[in-house]
């Protein structure tokens, strides 16, 4: 089993790009998307999923920018997933998504199948990350708390499409335009699933690429709220979303002045700063809000 080591990871915004189609593979990676999620899984039609594999594996080979271009395979349930990464991890990828996903075990399974693979091809073991949708199916929800030490995890996301139609749910959204609260409650889960595996929490897509105020304000309420990063459909998106997870000016300054602030006074457990008082939380807040921003150079 792969030993976990997670390096810094971009990751404000995932595009997802059909895996049939090289003209929108091309516009998807040509965006400035931090990460590029060619797809072979639910917009590939079971007939086309051989072609699209065998497309995916040559698209990634022309490229110089592997790294930032990750594959969403089939679920671990399928015959394809198998035959998803036999056709794509020789390409070299940055990272596999992985749908369905339903607590550690599928992560170790994952794990195992991705090493041989590595193996051989003559890839270093351990090179390819992945991101788990941790929310898709009834029983996942209730593992969303089991992925800490999962082998190569870098990121978890959620999906209410999936789930929705795995609930028998006719509707997601409340009369306020939000999320009803089994929705709100994966994205809860999913977060704190994601701080207790110490990796980046990635909020799900807005289905509707047009309305692109209503993507900025929810993209800064998730961000409020700990996500660190959001999927996307479109291009459209992309500069939408990279802004509202991008720390501004000012949050930077602020941050900065804590941490000054408590190196100057190491032995305080709080300290008045602007007219307010600030703690620890505070400090360990400000260091991760740099350290983000250190990881964004």
């Amino acid at each position: 089993m792969t030993t976990k080591t997670i390096t810094k990871l971009r990751a404000r915004s995932w595009l997802f790009a059909p895996g049939d189609s090289d003209r929108k593979m091309t516009k998807a990676a040509d965006s400035e998307a931090d990460i590029v999620l060619l797809d072979l899984e639910d917009s590939v039609a079971p007939q086309a999923k051989p072609a699209a594999r065998e497309m995916v594996a040559a698209f990634l080979q022309s490229r110089t920018d592997r790294h930032r271009l990750w594959v969403r395979i089939n679920p671990l349930t399928s015959a394809d997933a198998e035959r998803d990464l036999a056709a794509v991890i020789g390409a070299a990828p940055g990272g596999i998504m992985l749908p369905k996903a339903c607590g550690r075990a599928d992560l170790d399974r994952l794990d195992t199948l991705i090493g041989k693979q590595e193996a051989n091809n003559g890839l270093d073991a351990g090179s390819t990350k992945v991101i788990a949708l941790v929310t898709e199916t009834a029983a996942a929800m209730f593992k969303t708390g089991d992925y800490a030490g999962s082998p190569r995890l870098a990121a978890m996301s959620w999906g209410a499409e999936d789930l929705g139609a795995a609930l028998g749910a006719s509707e997601q959204f409340g009369r306020n335009g939000q999320y009803t609260p089994v929705y709100e409650l994966a994205r809860s889960l999913c977060l704190l699933g994601a701080v207790a595996a110490q990796v980046v929490p990635i909020e799900t897509i807005q289905a509707d690429f047009r309305d692109l105020e209503a993507l900025k304000k929810r993209a800064l309420m998730v961000r409020q709220s700990g996500y660190r990063g959001m999927m996307a459909i479109h291009p459209a998106q992309i500069a939408i979303i990279n802004e509202a997870f991008t720390p501004t000016s000012a949050e930077i300054a602020h941050a900065q002045a804590i941490v000054d602030l408590f190196a100057a006074n190491p032995d305080a457990g709080a300290i008045g700063l602007n007219g307010a008082m600030v703690d620890r939380p505070h400090l360990i807040a400000a260091q991760a809000l740099l350290a983000e921003v250190d990881g964004l150079a």
